[in-house]
C-alpha cells in the first residue's frame, strides 16, 4: 500500500478519505489486510533520507519524528483490527521504530508484523562480496536474529525488487548463466549447479527457521526462476514476454527446478507440523567461524547448518534442551531435493546429560558439508 505523502493528513475530510480506502478494500475486494509501503519516509520529517539507525531511543522520540504520520498510522490500524479482527498489517520500516508492532492499547502502532529488510541485503551482500570460506556465522545470525523482542517480524530470503530486471535474484547470483543449460537431471550436476543448489535450500531454510515470526517469498523464487521479471514499458518496447513466471518448469520430470520446488514444499510441510514460526525466538548454541556450523532449537526443533564448502563432521556434538530420541525431519541433502543422500534418515539420535554450549543435553550426529538437518524428538507431542 502506498500513500502519498500529505501535508494536510490531520485534516478530517483527508483523514476520513484515507481511512475509508482501507475500508473500501476491506469490503469490495475482500483483502486479508495491507503491506504499508514506505512507512520509515512517513514516520521521521526527514523521510529517513541520509540518516543512519543506531538503535538509541533520541532517534525515535524527537522532534524528527512526525506525529501527523504516527496518528494516522495507530488509528489504521485500530480501525483496520476493530471492524477485521482478523486483518493482517505488515509495514515495511528499515528504522526499527520502537512499538511498531505492539497494540494500540499499549501505546504501539499496531501494525501486526515488519518486515526484515535487511535480510535479503544480507543475503545479497555475503553473495556478491565474499568467498564462500569467508562467510561469517555470527553476522549471519545476527542480521537474522537482530529484531526487536516481542515485535513479529517476517523473515525473506529475496525480495520481489531482486526478481526485476537490471537485478538477480539469489538463484540467479549462485548458478548464474548455467541455470539455462545444466539443470537437467540427465547430465552430471555441474560445480556451480551443485553449489547453488545447496546453498539456495539452505539459506531459505536458515531464514525461514532463524529469521522472523513469519515467511515470505516471492512468487516463482522457491524453486528458482530462472528469468527475471520485467513488465511491459517504454524500455522493452511494451513487451509482455517476461511478464510472467515459468510454472510449467516443474512438470518437467528431469529439470533440478522441480527439486528446489520440493525442497520449499516440505520445509513449509515441516513448519506446519512443529510450528517454530509461532514459538518465541531461537536458542542459539553454536556460530563456529572455523567450522562453519550454526546450531541453535525453536519449538523444540533442533536445526544444525554446515555451510563449509568441503568438510563434513563425523561425531559432531551439538548442544540440546530436551532430553530423548531425536530423528531426522528434512536434509537439505536428500536425492528428492538434488543433494547427494550422504544422511541416514533410519539413524536414531540419543542424547547425553552433558552439558554443551548453554544446555543440560547434548547429542553427536554426522552433518555433511553444505547440508542442514532439523531434527525432533520422537517423545515430544508436537501440536500446537
Amino acid at each position: 500500500m502506498n500513500l502519498l505523502r500529505l501535508k494536510c493528513m490531520m485534516s478530517w475530510e483527508v483523514m476520513r478519505f484515507l481511512l475509508s480506502n482501507l475500508r473500501w478494500w476491506m469490503e469490495e475486494y475482500r483483502f486479508d489486510g495491507f503491506r504499508f509501503d514506505g512507512v520509515t519516509s512517513m514516520l521521521y520529517h526527514h523521510h529517513g533520507i541520509g540518516t543512519g539507525f543506531s538503535g538509541d531511543y533520541s532517534e525515535y522520540f524527537g522532534l524528527q519524528v512526525d506525529e501527523d504520520s504516527l496518528v494516522y498510522l495507530m488509528l489504521a490500524n485500530h480501525i483496520l483490527h476493530t471492524l477485521y479482527p482478523d486483518c493482517i498489517t505488515i509495514a515495511e520500516d528499515v528504522s526499527g521504530m520502537p512499538a511498531l508492532c505492539r497494540g494500540v492499547v499499549e501505546g504501539g502502532l499496531g501494525f501486526d508484523y515488519r518486515l526484515g529488510m535487511a535480510i535479503p541485503d544480507k543475503w545479497i551482500q555475503i553473495l556478491k562480496e565474499l568467498k564462500d570460506e569467508e562467510w561469517s556465522m555470527g553476522n549471519i545470525v545476527h542480521t537474522l536474529t537482530n529484531r526487536r523482542y516481542g515485535e513479529k517480524c517476517i523473515a525473506y530470503a529475496e525480495s520481489h525488487d531482486q526478481a526485476l530486471v537490471g537485478d538477480k535474484s539469489l538463484a540467479f547470483w549462485l548458478m548464474d548463466k548455467e541455470m539455462y543449460t545444466n539443470m537437467s537431471t540427465m547430465i552430471p550436476m555441474t560445480a556451480v549447479i551443485d553449489r547453488g543448489m545447496q546453498l539456495h535450500k539452505m539459506i531459505r531454510l536458515i531464514t525461514h527457521t532463524l529469521g522472523g515470526e513469519g515467511y515470505l517469498n516471492f512468487i516463482g523464487n522457491e524453486f528458482g526462476h530462472p528469468e527475471w521479471l520485467d513488465f511491459p514499458r517504454e524500455g522493452n518496447n511494451q513487451s509482455c514476454h517476461y511478464a510472467r513466471r515459468q510454472f510449467n518448469l516443474l512438470d518437467i520430470d528431469h529439470l533440478r527446478y522441480r527439486q528446489l520446488y520440493a525442497f520449499d514444499r516440505d520445509m513449509n510441510r515441516t513448519e506446519d507440523k512443529y510450528g517454530w514460526l509461532a514459538a518465541p525466538p531461537a536458542f542459539v548454541s553454536a556460530q563456529h567461524e572455523g567450522d562453519k556450523v550454526i546450531v541453535f532449537d525453536r519449538a523444540n526443533v533442533l536445526f544444525i547448518f554446515n555451510f563449509h564448502p568441503s568438510t563434513s563432521f563425523q561425531g559432531y556434538r551439538v548442544a540440546v534442551d530436551v532430553p530423548g530420541k531425536y530423528k531426522i525431519k528434512l536434509d537439505t541433502d536428500e536425492g528428492l531435493y538434488g543433494g547427494h543422500g550422504r544422511v541416514d534418515h533410519n539413524a536414531d539420535f540419543f542424547t547425553e546429560p552433558q552439558p554443551f554450549n548453554g544446555r543440560a543435553n547434548s547429542m553427536q550426529v554426522y552433518i555433511p558439508c553444505r547440508t542442514a538437518i532439523v531434527l525432533a524428538n520422537e517423545e515430544i507431542d508436537y501440536c500446537y
